[in-house]
């Protein structure tokens, strides 16, 4: 207990010393499209989505960060542009909780993107988003633990730290915006490529006299699905991401057994695996029924952090509703 309440502090430490390292990530990022890149805002197939995601990164070490997401977009104007575009619209609301909710980021997020198609009947398309967040930080300073308050018996001392209690707040804008280009050469294979970059502006976070440059974050992705068998599909997708001196990179796969493949929505079930290099290895679970798309990850750590997390990164879990009326005009998109 007391090596897990260590951690936390120096877990706290880093976020509030190097506020401009990454930002909160998903293991699942295929799966929360809005927070990969704007321009998938409205690149779906149907009228409109609903996506939420979950993560628990290191919890055996008290919570030390915590990230959840809801999003929803849907299509406009799609009777006053050409057939072969699509215009989206849509809104994404964010939490991150650090330190056991010593500190909070909340986001609320207003995007839109234009695919314009580039042959008649839309297989190819390339799209433009644009995004901008309004974010709020707060520090509980009740919460927080400082090095002077440790004693032999855990974080039991008293700090000369003088906050009178006080909730920190520090309030932004931010601008967010990315290209997308989606093909495909038949009805069972769909590829994508894109770039977003995120904090454009490079917004500020100041705090008690002390002020924080949030860095871009730039990141290129890619994936796919491809037909294996009359009911076997495999889906990949890889990203690289910067942001100042941090990367990341990611790469997996799963495979994708359809259950009922004569119906129009019909039944799956995935397996497969991630792999964040020189950090952890990513199980994959998912199941499709009906306009539902259920997935679940689990990062096994890999990296020098293993000792202090017990080799457990965390748990994650996506769910994704996609309206699908069979009088809606189909939409050339990625599967995730």
């Amino acid at each position: 207990m007391f090596m897990r309440k260590l951690f936390t502090f120096c877990c706290l430490c880093m976020v509030l010393a190097t506020a401009n390292a990454q930002d909160p990530h998903f293991s699942q990022f295929f799966s929360s499209p809005l927070t990969l890149n704007p321009a998938f805002t409205g690149k779906f197939y149907g009228t409109y989505r609903v996506a939420g995601n979950y993560r628990n990164q290191w919890p055996t070490i008290n919570n030390a960060f915590t990230t959840s997401t809801v999003s929803a977009d849907f299509h406009i104007l799609q009777d006053r542009i050409a057939s072969n575009d699509t215009w989206g619209l849509g809104v994404v609301g964010y939490n991150d909780n650090s330190a056991n909710g010593a500190v909070q980021f909340n986001y609320a997020s207003l995007s839109t993107a234009y695919h314009k198609g580039l042959d008649e009947d839309g297989f190819n398309q390339l799209g433009a988003g644009f995004q901008v967040t309004y974010a709020n930080m707060l520090i509980n300073t009740a919460n927080l633990k400082f090095e002077d308050q440790l004693t032999g018996s855990g974080f039991t001392g008293v700090t000369s730290e003088v906050f009178n209690a006080a909730t920190l707040k520090s309030n932004y804008l931010d601008v967010n915006a990315g290209l997308l280009y989606n093909g495909t050469t038949g009805e069972r294979n769909n590829f994508y490529f894109g770039v977003s970059m995120y904090h454009i502006n490079r917004p500020k976070q100041s705090f008690t006299g002390a002020e924080y440059v949030l860095n871009p974050r730039t990141t290129f992705h890619g994936g796919g699905y491809f037909p294996l068998g009359e009911k076997t599909t495999l889906h990949v997708s890889a990203l690289q991401m910067f942001q100042g001196g941090a990367s990341e990179t990611m790469v997996g796969g799963a495979i994708q057994l359809n259950a009922t493949p004569d119906l129009p929505k019909s039944t799956s079930f995935y397996f497969g695996t991630w792999v964040r290099f020189n950090d952890a290895i990513i199980p994959y679970l998912g199941l499709e029924f009906d306009d539902f798309r259920f997935g679940a990850t689990y990062d096994y750590n890999s990296s020098s952090l293993k000792t202090a997390s017990q080799n457990r990164g965390g748990i994650e879990i996506s769910l994704i509703y996609t309206r699908r009326p069979s009088t809606d005009r189909p939409v050339n998109c990625p599967k995730f």
